[in-house]
């Protein structure tokens, strides 16, 4: 009987002394993190620069940017997932041990409220485009039902007008931006600036420039959303294992077509692809190596650009487009290609009616390329352009937007894209009842 008692009483002081070392690491654990957030706090830039970036210059924009980028640390008794728990007494690794075992039980029925998920959104904008560039982001912040980041990267001496210009703007509740300066590869970058147009060689740049970014859309200065942007980035989900980027193909029809009629380097499919409106998955685009006519080795995207420069610059016309063409045309099993009503251009009506989809289903992306929003050639396409340029944020869509367009488009049925106007106001009629749907349902 005596050796019984004796064993448990041995029993009873081992598991004693577990459970103080176990206390006792957890105190050690919860000061370390307390201590870490104390130094983060009084350290904010420190902070920011262990991040990463890469030392590019950037310009957060609006007070709700300004916000996300403070040092806040986590609450103490709200919004922790069973997930974040720690074995002791049910704890999290962030809370301290005044009153711990009842914030553990107050924890116990809370769920974790997670960030509202942003669609990234970015453009490159040189010269004479601010005004194009503020008007594709008003018709983004008009129809879009999710919360948007801008990635505007800017001439220097645009940017105080953005600032100005977007800081003023309504529903800035509805997005976040952030400015850059327009940046290339020191070596190469005279070379890469003046590719087809300034600046627009940017683009194939982005996934090192934005390393924290997953997911990105990029478009042309010259779009103009008539649907909500959610509805693009949907397209995401649809990627198969393979895929890292989507496009829209450049011709339907090939009798028109310009790559299967005078390229003299590699594109893809019949009739190539239109990168002015380009969803990337940029996590996979950095990963992924690629297959090449340069060398049997398979590259990677930074690794890949200026060797194909190099070998194709005398025979490219339309720049970075070019490079992606034949980037893809060597890794077709990495391209999505979603209809042409996501990429809509002049070439879809001016010589006759071809894009079946937006016939079908209405105009979902208008892409106003060659300069048709600033003369007389397609008075269709200026007319969309003027009518969201003009719109004044908070004015009935209805009566201050779709009817006076309307009226607009039935003036220029004398061209051949005015002779299918509702193409451009089908989806937009839809995209404006979605709107009013969505706040009666909140009201």
């Amino acid at each position: 009987m005596r050796r019984v008692v004796r064993m448990a009483l041995l029993c009873l002081g081992c598991g004693l002394c577990s459970l103080l070392y176990a206390f006792s690491q957890l105190a050690l654990s919860l000061e370390q993190e307390a201590a870490r957030w104390q130094e983060d706090a009084a350290f904010p830039v420190r902070r920011q620069l262990s991040g990463g970036g890469g030392g590019w210059k950037a310009v957060a924009g609006s007070a709700a940017g300004r916000r996300e980028q403070a040092v806040v640390p986590p609450e103490r008794c709200e919004n922790v997932s069973i997930s974040y728990w720690n074995s002791y007494w049910m704890l999290p690794s962030d809370v301290c041990g005044m009153n711990c075992f009842w914030e553990a039980a107050r924890r116990y029925t809370s769920q974790k409220k997670r960030p509202a998920e942003k669609m990234h959104l970015a453009v490159v904008a040189c010269g004479e485009r601010l005004e194009e560039t503020i008007t594709m982001l008003q018709s983004a912040i008009i129809f879009s039902i999710k919360r948007l980041q801008f990635h505007i990267f800017a001439e220097d001496q645009l940017h105080s007008d953005f600032q100005r210009i977007l800081d003023g703007l309504a529903y800035q509740e509805k997005f976040n931006y952030t400015l850059y300066p327009i940046t290339f590869p020191t070596e190469n970058a005279a070379e890469w600036k003046k590719l087809f147009k300034p600046c627009a060689s940017q683009r194939l740049f982005l996934p090192m420039i934005l390393k924290e970014v997953d997911s990105l859309l990029y478009v042309d200065t010259d779009i103009l959303f008539l649907r909500p942007v959610d509805d693009i980035w949907s397209f995401l989900k649809k990627f198969n294992t393979t895929q890292i980027a989507a496009m829209a193909p450049e011709h339907e029809e090939p009798r028109i077509g310009w790559y299967n009629r005078f390229a003299r380097h590699p594109y893809y499919g019949k009739t190539g692809i239109n990168s002015g409106v380009m969803l990337m998955n940029m996590t996979r685009i950095r990963r992924k190596y690629f297959k090449n006519d340069m060398t049997t080795a398979r590259l990677r995207w930074e690794e890949i650009l200026m060797p194909l420069l190099k070998k194709y610059k005398l025979n490219i016309t339309w720049g970075d487009q070019d490079l992606l063409n034949i980037m893809f045309f060597h890794n077709p099993e990495s391209l999505f290609i979603f209809p042409c009503q996501w990429n809509y251009r002049p070439d879809h009506c001016i010589y006759g009616s071809n894009c079946q989809q937006a016939e079908k289903e209405g105009i979902f992306i208008l892409h106003g390329n060659r300069g048709v929003y600033h003369d007389d050639k397609q008075p269709t396409f200026r007319a969309v352009y003027d009518a969201i340029r003009n719109y004044s944020f908070g004015d009935d869509l209805i009566h201050a937007f779709l009817l006076p367009l309307e009226l607009e488009l039935q003036k220029t049925q004398h061209t051949y894209c005015g002779r299918i106007y509702k193409v451009f106001i089908k989806q937009l009629t839809k995209s404006i009842r979605g709107i009013y749907d969505r706040t009666a349902k909140g009201s």
